[in-house]
């Protein structure tokens, strides 16, 4: 006759199993969480690539500045945005998708449906504006036309392009309050309603693409800060003289 298990033995074996589960199931998401960072800075050091492609045929001038324009959406025809006028560089809209693209609390209700800025805006990545070529009536920004005077930008303008951010992820960790009390004030993404524009993607950090052509996925404040956002060489936390910081300024 064969002996069954006692309760006591079952109880055992699922105390066990839920251990174990509780090891290996933090191992699987890390894993697939770098994984997805890999792959948006592998999409970054494409989107370098083709900035530089572009920088060739254009005679040194940086693409015009478009960013978050819904009306018309990503993918409509007449849609405005840096991605587009790269496009015959990249040969892929995918590119400018992050893995990591969770979208944000705003985006499902500037486009019906869109739950990533890449569906939403055509890109997981933010410009700029002070790296780009900014044109007074065809610049736009929200679908808002820029009206004041733009300004023109040439990679040779650029004091230091390896150092000069062109793009980022668009949602940071350390634009979190859980991560940084001050990260309202400082980068104005994890407000309180209504202003709460901030949603996790990584918890490590995001990819940053370089006027250079390289990209690098960086994991803390301070290597965001020290990253130059202007064509004079001014740092993203340096104080900007009537907008508070120069992240604010250009970012």
């Amino acid at each position: 006759m064969k002996k069954a298990f006692t309760l006591i033995e079952l109880l055992v074996v699922i105390a066990i199993i839920a251990i174990l589960a509780a090891i290996l199931f933090p191992v699987f998401t890390q894993a697939k969480e770098s994984a997805k960072n890999t792959q948006c800075l592998s999409n970054g050091k494409q989107i370098g690539l083709a900035v530089k492609m572009y920088l060739n045929d254009s005679d040194d001038l940086m693409p015009i500045f478009y960013a978050y324009n819904s009306v018309p959406a990503a993918g409509v025809a007449g849609h405005k945005g840096v991605e587009v006028l790269l496009f015959p560089y990249t040969k892929s809209k995918e590119i400018f998708k992050s893995p990591l693209d969770q979208g944000g609390p705003y985006t499902a209700l500037d486009v019906p449906g869109a739950n990533t800025y890449h569906k939403a805006y055509g890109s997981s990545y933010r410009f700029t504006k002070c790296m780009y070529t900014v044109v007074s009536g065809e610049s736009s920004t929200n679908n808002y036309v820029i009206t004041d005077p733009g300004w023109t930008v040439t990679e040779t303008s650029i004091s230091s392009p390896s150092e000069s951010r062109a793009m980022r992820a668009e949602m940071l960790p350390w634009f979190d309050r859980k991560n940084f009390a001050d990260a309202c004030n400082v980068y104005g993404y994890d407000c309180d309603a209504p202003n709460n524009y901030y949603t996790k993607w990584s918890g490590r950090g995001g990819t940053l693409i370089f006027v250079d052509g390289h990209a690098k996925f960086q994991t803390s404040k301070g290597q965001f800060d020290a990253t130059v956002v202007s064509p004079a060489g001014n740092k993203s936390g340096d104080a900007h003289p009537s907008q508070g910081s120069w992240y604010y300024a250009c970012d």
